[in-house]
């Protein structure tokens, strides 16, 4: 009998007998609102269990020697398709060129590798081999011959539209920051030049809650207009300049563990009775010291 008279000793939760319980209306709101905060912070919980979330990483970047799997697509709305060439060069100097078709050149053949391109000064030549490859040429050949120019949208234009550009494999949440990018040319001073897009590649492994990695990138641009002004002329056309970070971004798919949820609801539970019970103290006893200081001043 020593020994459980002992243990009632170690009750850190004493009872009260319900004769002595006061119950009040502000304890009764209390309640209410501390129970409704309860179940709107479980509930929060549960979907915080239930879905993953992703977690990142930032690591130096040690993979060497990899190839870059570039997605474009860009309108030229204003350039014919015989025109339009893809060259590549990386930073070891190989060049890859005309990825596509190589262009017409005005007397009907295809461009050759080390063949200058020549453009059509429609109908102002002065000689076969004359060539006018932007619309300033255009200009002064018409201004040489006494012409009027009047369709200056006819000319070939550099003005372009991004509609996708991305390096490696979709992943969620990826945002490509030149995605429908959109660049007209002003023909008002008959100018061409470079379109040029300076991009900072960022590698990125991405992996799923079941594990399954993708390797891909994001990328942050610069974007700037260098016009055809001066001599040597630099060639017009759309330029883009990318090179990448020694950083790498790792994210990661997670979901809560059991006990780490089964904590959480605890801290809720007894966070929330703890605070509700410390208000309904101050509650009633300030309640009831108004009240006694009301009764004293009736008295006197």
């Amino acid at each position: 009998m020593e020994l459980w008279g002992k243990l009632r000793n170690l009750d850190a939760y004493p009872k009260v007998n319900e004769d002595f319980y006061s119950r009040t209306l502000s304890g009764g709101l209390i309640t209410i609102l501390s129970s409704l905060a309860i179940l709107l912070l479980f509930f929060s919980e549960i979907r915080l269990y239930l879905y993953s979330a992703t977690e990142s990483k930032l690591t130096v970047d040690t993979s060497r020697g990899e190839r870059l799997h570039i997605n474009f697509d860009v309108t030229f709305p204003a350039l014919p398709c015989s025109l339009v060439a893809v060259d590549t060069m990386d930073v070891s100097g190989e060049q890859h060129y005309d990825i596509i078709e190589r262009p017409l050149q005005k007397h009907g053949g295809r461009l050759d590798h080390n063949e200058v391109y020549c453009g059509s000064c429609y109908g102002s030549e002065e000689s076969d081999d004359q060539c006018c490859n932007s619309c300033e040429e255009v200009r002064d050949a018409y201004r040489k011959k006494g012409w009027a120019l009047t369709n200056v949208e006819s000319i070939d234009q550099i003005s372009h539209k991004i509609n996708k550009l991305s390096f490696g494999e979709e992943f969620p949440g990826v945002v490509n920051p030149l995605d429908g990018v959109e660049w007209t040319q002003d023909n008002s001073n008959g100018l061409t030049g470079m379109y040029q897009y300076f991009v900072k590649v960022v590698p990125t492994i991405y992996t799923d809650i079941r594990g399954r990695k993708i390797y891909s990138n994001q990328f942050s641009v610069t974007e700037h207009f260098r016009e055809a002004i001066g001599y040597p002329r630099p060639p017009s056309g759309v330029y883009f300049f990318y090179e990448f970070s020694p950083i790498k971004v790792d994210f990661t798919e997670e979901n809560t563990s059991l006990l780490h949820f089964l904590t959480n609801i605890c801290a809720i539970v007894g966070g929330i009775f703890t605070v509700a019970g410390i208000i309904d103290s101050f509650v009633y006893h300030g309640h009831r010291a108004i009240k006694k200081k009301i009764e004293l001043g009736k008295l006197g």
